[in-house]
């Protein structure tokens, strides 16, 4: 009994913790999938409060004597919610009363009520205003009235029935809506903004950065690590030290070796900068570190070359670290923003990457926030995508001993 009340208890336990995990995973979660879903709305349904999650669409539906398909309403008829054609709409609507009697009200429309006295309307002193008489058809007595107020309705009708009509304020009034969606906005975001180059100038600089970033790290990395000169330490350790440098310091003289070199307003400018990094080195010489010299003393013994140890044993064995490495220089390349705003020209879109394109779509599409998101989308569903393939490797990165069993 005391065993299975304890399983019991380490169940109830482990359910607790996951019921937290999930909560607030989908709570983290839950930003980037309504971004996801407006992004597949029309403009008008990324206005509607309260907000929805999922994209919807107004319905319509064919009516006999009608050449267009007329939008679908829900409305009262008999005490009953039902679904009607909007006909007609902007139908003015009047209240009116009599002079002497302003609590019996009728509704008409305001083409039915005609000026009493035709041209010369007649008026009368109301709470010591005077208000202008209209002739109302009350039970086929024709009675003056004043209006006292006036509003817009819409003729609604039966599909099944076109003959059977009501009549109530469209505004307030509940449209049948389906669940749809608009993959078209992703391709009119890329017509609007010349997304498709940004894409490609950004995939660019990205992998080229990654590329320039491992080769340098897995060098550097490799010399700290195992090459003995004299003042290695203290060179490594000055190097290190540069990532404490706020990038706000380098902005202004990295911008004037860019203007004296002459690479302003080009994409070179994105990635030679950037292809050396402090902390790539760090990783990678951490990593060498831990690496079995026995195993390169062997492989000298046998005849290979340092470059050949490089290549064929050392970086083989450290796949867990370079995807760790790629993955972060990965997602600070792809979301790079205050350097590419500085170095390129807003006015020079060919050589726009992502975040500055997305910029420029925040002025030209503000009416439209479901295109703002849909190129918020295209420029955060690919690093995301990375993140995901190359999270397994994180752990895998710090257990690793660069030995494989």
């Amino acid at each position: 009994m005391k065993f299975q009340s304890y399983r019991f208890l380490q169940f109830l336990n482990k359910l607790a913790v996951y019921f937290v995990l999930t909560f607030f995973a989908l709570v983290m979660i839950f930003p980037f999938l309504y971004m996801l879903a407006t992004s597949f709305k029309l403009p008008a349904d990324t206005f509607r409060y309260p907000p929805r999650m999922l994209p919807r669409d107004p319905a319509s539906i064919t009516v006999e004597g009608f050449e267009k398909p007329l939008p679908l309403y829900y409305v009262e008829v008999d005490g009953q919610k039902q679904e009607y054609a909007l006909a007609k709409s902007n139908i003015k609507l009047g209240t009116y009363a009599p002079a002497d009697n302003l609590t019996a009200t009728v509704e008409r429309f305001v083409d039915e009520a005609t000026p009493t006295g035709g041209e010369n309307q007649q008026t009368a002193l109301v709470n010591g205003k005077e208000e202008k008489l209209f002739d109302v058809e009350v039970d086929g007595q024709i009675i003056p009235m004043i209006q006292i107020s006036q509003t817009t309705v819409g003729e609604f009708v039966d599909p099944r029935n076109p003959a059977n009509k009501t009549y109530q304020n469209v505004r307030l009034s509940e449209p049948v809506e389906s669940i749809s969606a608009h993959p078209e906005n992703y391709s009119a975001v890329i017509e609007l903004n010349n997304m498709a180059r940004a894409l490609t100038n950004t995939a660019l600089v990205t992998i080229l950065v990654v590329i320039g970033q491992l080769v340098t790290s897995v060098v550097g990395g490799y010399a700290f690590a195992r090459r003995k000169f004299p003042g290695r330490d203290t060179v490594f350790v000055f190097y290190l030290g540069t990532i404490m440098i706020p990038f706000v310091m380098l902005i202004i003289p990295l911008y004037q070796l860019m203007v004296l070199i002459g690479w302003t307003d080009r994409l070179a400018a994105l990635i030679i900068p950037w292809i050396f990094t402090a902390y790539g080195t760090f990783l990678m010489r951490q990593h060498f570190i831990t690496f079995p010299k026995e195993i390169e003393e062997a492989a000298l013994i046998d005849g290979a070359s340092r470059l050949q140890i490089l290549s064929k044993i050392l970086i083989p064995a450290s796949i867990p670290a370079l995807a760790t490495q790629s993955t972060f220089t990965f997602l600070y390349a792809w979301n790079s923003f205050i350097w590419p705003l500085v170095i390129i020209n807003v006015g020079n879109e060919k050589n726009h990457v992502l975040t500055l394109a997305l910029n420029v779509l925040r002025g030209r599409a503000s009416d439209t926030p479901n295109l703002i998101l849909a190129g918020a989308a295209i420029a955060i569903i690919p690093p995301l995508i990375v993140f995901i393939l190359g999270q397994r490797f994180f752990v895998e990165s710090v257990a690793s001993s660069g030995v494989k069993g």
